[in-house]
């Protein structure tokens, strides 16, 4: 059978364009949707949405043609931002397929997949099901189409989109901001200018032309490389803030008004208290390598912080398993019960347009936020290594045994200290570990990530 591991993933498929994926593909992937997803939930429509690349179109279209060949009826709702076809599925109740890689350069594309309610399509949700089944019709071919096959049909839900954002996060009464926004060429090019339309900001749009090909910068604004343009247009304009999105929009970064990258950390203690204020008790989700800062402000304002694994199926499914209201992961993606427990960047800028906004006139965004900046971060940082395990292993052997340390592996390997955490987890799909650092002050955080480098990039 076809070897798909590299392709679907554990959380979404993704491949190079013309190698790998490829409209064949697409095509039996959507068949096996219908066979996993729709069988399961009893779903007779999807909607599906795509990105700006010059693939998605080709690649939709032949998905969409597997899925009506099995009798299920698609709604296309066009151009797209991620969080857009999440509306899409919640507000329609139908299994969606989002066609996008991300903010993976121009070579790639793939497909994000959910059940009604923008439930999400993992490994052990169904995905690994889709990836049998796919490898199956690849080899073997489809399956005949049905009698009465499903219908195709476009429809716009941009504005409803739009007026539900508003509706999660009122902004009409605002104060007015200057607000840069770097859309990457991406996705939030088709979607700041309607949600933000009507709000009393002025914007200063940056690379808002939809270009899958990225003729600016990766549209990965975790990378800090990618952006620099939005700091420097933020010191140029005077803004008050500056937004960076990922290619399909569903990621938002924060430029403060010095040019400053806000760490995702505290926008997820920002966005937190301002849940809690209408849910007072309520759980909020936070991933282990967000900043210790965030429970312990979760926990100030009288919520119940929840600590879960990294990665969009675990934080939506603790949202479920607890009830939570918010949730909040530091690679910049942030979920909301309201929002049928998906990710959106867009309400998590909106919420912080709001704060600022409601702030005392003259509180520029780097004051707002020194109350959720507690300490002192590494980042993530990439250690290519011949065996992840043994080298864990030879980290948790110099420190488990020190005074004050406490080990636990939801995770990889997490070692906290009253005065220090780090993490250490194996990538997915390459030889690398992770590491994640933090400390009270920029000495010792770097000492601790250099005692921890040094260990990992031994000889074995």
């Amino acid at each position: 059978m076809a070897d798909l591991s590299q392709i679907i993933k554990a959380y979404d498929v993704r491949g190079l364009v013309g190698e790998q994926m490829t409209e064949d593909l697409a095509r039996a992937v959507g068949v096996a949707f219908v066979q996993v997803v729709c069988a399961e939930t009893g779903a007779d429509a999807i909607v599906v949405g795509k990105d700006m690349r010059p693939s998605s179109p080709s690649l939709s279209r032949a998905f969409s043609e597997g899925v009506a060949s099995q009798g299920v009826s698609v709604t296309d709702i066009g151009l797209a931002s991620t969080d857009q076809l999440y509306f899409a599925s919640g507000s329609l109740d139908r299994p969606g397929a989002m066609f996008t890689a991300s903010h993976n350069p121009a070579a790639y594309n793939g497909i994000k997949l959910c059940r009604p309610g923008a439930a999400p399509v993992g490994q052990d949700t169904g995905l690994r099901r889709v990836s049998e089944l796919t490898s199956q019709y690849l080899d073997e071919g489809l399956p005949p189409a049905v009698a009465t096959p499903g219908t195709i049909e476009e429809r716009d839900l941009l504005q409803d989109y739009a007026a539900y954002m508003h509706q999660l996060v009122p902004l009409a009464a605002a104060r007015p901001l200057k607000v840069v926004v770097d859309a990457g060429n991406g996705m939030a090019g088709h979607t700041v200018p309607v949600v933000f339309g009507s709000l009393p900001f002025e914007v200063v749009p940056l690379y808002f032309e939809l270009d899958g090909n990225f003729p600016n910068h990766e549209a990965n604004p975790l990378e800090p490389a990618n952006v620099a343009d939005l700091q420097k247009a933020v010191l140029e304009h005077g803004a008050d803030i500056g937004l960076a999105f990922d290619g399909d929009a569903d990621r938002c970064f924060v430029v403060d008004e010095r040019g400053e990258i806000v760490s995702p950390s505290a926008i997820t203690g920002l966005v937190a208290v301002r849940e809690l204020r209408r849910e007072p008790g309520a759980a909020v989700i936070h991933n282990l390598i967000t900043s210790r800062a965030v429970p312990e402000i979760i926990t100030e304002h009288g919520g119940r912080p929840v600590r879960s694994r990294v990665g969009h199926s675990f934080i939506k499914g603790d949202m479920a398993e607890h009830g939570a209201i918010f949730g909040g992961e530091h690679s910049g993606h942030f979920y909301f019960r309201d929002f049928w427990k998906a990710d959106s960047g867009m309400l998590a800028a909106l919420h912080t347009l709001a704060a600022l906004a409601e702030a005392p006139a003259g509180t520029p965004l780097s004051g707002l936020l020194s109350a959720y900046t507690r300490y002192v971060a590494s980042g993530e940082i990439n250690s290519r290594v011949a065996d992840p395990r043994e080298r864990s292993a030879a980290v948790e052997e110099a420190f488990g045994s020190r005074d004050g340390v406490v080990v636990d592996h939801l995770d990889g390997l997490t070692v906290t200290h009253p005065d220090w955490w780090f993490n250490l987890r194996p990538s997915n799909t390459e030889p690398f570990l992770r590491l994640n650092a933090e400390a009270a002050d920029v000495p010792a955080m770097e000492a601790l990530r250099d005692e921890v480098l040094a260990i990992v990039r031994a000889q074995s």
